[in-house]
């Protein structure tokens, strides 16, 4: 079954190509999620002109993004933690750390955005990507720091 995709589908397409399809795959979850449409429909001319709409919307979508991304650059997240010998970490930073703290410093960042390969586990700095959408991504640097024990200084 041929369709217009009116979404970017993984796998599939792009939003706007016009591509071939099962046709259960087309009837059971494409049409129904309204993903796409039919070619074949009367319709056809007036989907493309909504998919120009939407293209248009996404652009500036994307440019709020840049701006976003270019501010985020910047950024600099200071995180405390307890630490024992050899600046290892007592747990470890997770991006939900580091998201509550860009929060705390006015950026609505959600965790499953930032691209930390694995837990932070020692102290030091670290260039963490914040990935805000395909193509658009910003590093942040997070900076690990012991935790000044008071008792310890007595």
């Amino acid at each position: 079954m041929k369709v217009i995709l009116s979404q970017d589908v993984p796998n599939v397409g792009k939003m706007g190509a016009t591509v071939n399809v099962a046709d259960g795959f087309a009837r059971n979850y494409l049409l129904p999620r309204k993903l796409a449409v039919g070619a074949n429909s009367a319709s056809a001319k007036q989907i493309e002109h909504e998919l120009r709409i939407i293209r248009k919307r996404e652009e500036k979508q994307r440019a709020a993004l840049m701006e976003v991304a270019k501010k985020l650059e910047g950024v600099t997240v200071e995180i405390k933690a307890r630490a024992g010998e050899e600046e290892k970490i007592f747990g470890s930073v997770t991006t939900a750390h580091i998201a509550e703290k860009l929060g705390e410093m006015g950026f609505d960042v959600d965790r499953k955005i930032i691209a930390l390969e694995e837990p932070i586990k020692s102290l030091g700095i670290f260039a963490v990507p914040v990935k805000l959408a395909s193509g658009i991504e910003a590093t942040v640097k997070v900076w690990v720091t012991p935790i000044e024990e008071e008792a310890a200084a007595e």
